[in-house]
């Protein structure tokens, strides 16, 4: 074997390695993905069962996030 196809075969070789761990890399970006919707689903149902619960709090708490909000972006 000259040095060529030893160069070309390690080459092949780091290129398998990288496509093997890109794979293995995108598997568990999907699976925390899918993890993190179903988390947001159920953080979504547990506020509109609390915004339900307590509609006056609910509101009392918007509105004092909105005004903290304004008095920060305002810069006063």
């Amino acid at each position: 074997m000259d040095i060529t196809d030893k160069v070309s075969h390690s080459a092949h070789e780091a290129y398998d390695k990288i496509a093997d761990a890109t794979s293995q890399a995108a598997e568990t970006l999907g699976e925390k993905g899918e993890q993190l919707k179903k988390t947001e689903q159920q953080l979504m149902k547990n506020c509109s069962g609390f915004i339900s619960d307590n509609p006056i709090t609910s509101v009392s708490i918007a509105v004092a996030a909105g005004f903290l909000l304004s008095r920060l972006v305002s810069g006063r």
